[in-house]
């Protein structure tokens, strides 16, 4: 019996192409390179799986195909909203995620942002390699304290409660919750976290705001200017959840004009293009879409992913089916 052909979208490590391949007929992209949507509809024809990435473009161009063969988006990485879910279940393909395993290391480099912008990192490691430091000096770099402020946390599920973790027991930070959903007491109390209402009611609460909430249309530009404007004067703004939550525009009108602190991003609207205006701002931290680039998270996610596999082609739900 031929066993089931998959393609994977980008490389993949190796511990875990090759786990794959001990079960499955895969054709891996060497390249690595992103696919473009004519490729993507060559590939629906073609193969009974598709492992796609949280970058990879899967609209309606990509998928709309007469007799696609593929009958499982099996993502590498918890969001989809880069999929299109309506055509996605029109052909009848199952689509699956990664939750859990990516939380913890995306947590850690939340705070790593934070503390980054916070204490003025950035300019420090540029200023260094420049030649430029002169030595030190009561006046040189100042950045604000971390330890005893307030965190209001957009998006309270499981990154956003490893974020919580770090920030009330590590740092003694007091913690502000805004939830789409009510959150448990049971689970505000582990970290003595308030919940409130409105967005408009945390911002000008807080020393920093972290985002950990979903995309997708519904929270596009969910951090725009008059937001913005209802954060304090010396407030940090972290994004490691997804580019299209904040107006970039917005955003970088606000760091330049200094009325917030400054903010540090791991992801961009339209990655792996940057805003050249963002660029310009050095009240900014930015890294390369890092979250979960440990190698544990990543192996991680790779064998969720077999297991979602694994249990579609035995016939079985898949753990992790998101449509």
């Amino acid at each position: 019996m031929a066993r089931p052909s998959v393609l994977v979208t980008r490389r993949w490590p190796e511990a875990v192409e090759a786990q794959l391949a001990e079960r499955y007929d895969v054709e891996l992209n060497r390249a690595d390179r992103p696919l473009n949507a004519q490729e993507f509809r060559e590939a629906i024809q073609r193969y009974d799986a598709v492992l796609p990435t949280v970058t990879d473009k899967l609209g309606s161009e990509a998928l709309d195909v007469p007799q696609a063969q593929t009958k499982i988006l099996a993502n590498y990485g918890v969001g989809y909203t880069h999929i299109d879910m309506e055509t996605a279940k029109s052909h009848g393909m199952a689509v699956t995620n990664t939750p859990d395993v990516l939380s913890e290391c995306t947590a850690d480099l939340a705070m790593t942002l934070m503390l980054m912008v916070a204490r003025r990192a950035g300019d420090g490691e540029r200023e260094l390699r420049a030649g430029d430091w002169s030595g030190w000096r009561p006046t040189h770099l100042v950045g604000t304290k971390v330890s005893g402020k307030t965190l209001g946390i957009i998006g309270f599920g499981r990154i956003g409660q490893e974020m919580a973790k770090r920030a009330h027991f590590g740092f003694g930070m007091r913690i502000v919750v805004f939830n789409r959903s009510p959150v448990k007491p049971e689970v505000l109390a582990k970290f003595n976290a308030v919940q409130v209402p409105t967005l408009e009611e945390l911002l000008p609460e807080c020393d920093f705001v972290s985002l950990h909430c979903p995309g997708g249309a519904g929270n596009a530009k969910m951090i725009n200017s008059a937001r913005l404007d209802l954060m304090k004067p010396d407030a940090y703004l972290i994004n490691t959840a997804r580019g299209e939550v904040v107006d970039e525009h917005a955003l970088a009108q606000a760091l330049m004009f200094e009325t917030i602190g400054g903010a540090a991003l791991d992801v961009f609207e339209r990655e792996p293009h940057i805003n050249p205006t963002l660029a310009q701002c050095d009240n900014l931290v930015m890294l390369p879409h890092l979250g979960s680039a440990t190698t544990e998270a990543r192996q991680a996610m790779g064998f969720r992913v077999l297991d979602n596999l694994n249990d579609f082609f035995d016939g079985k739900e898949p753990r992790d089916c998101v449509s």
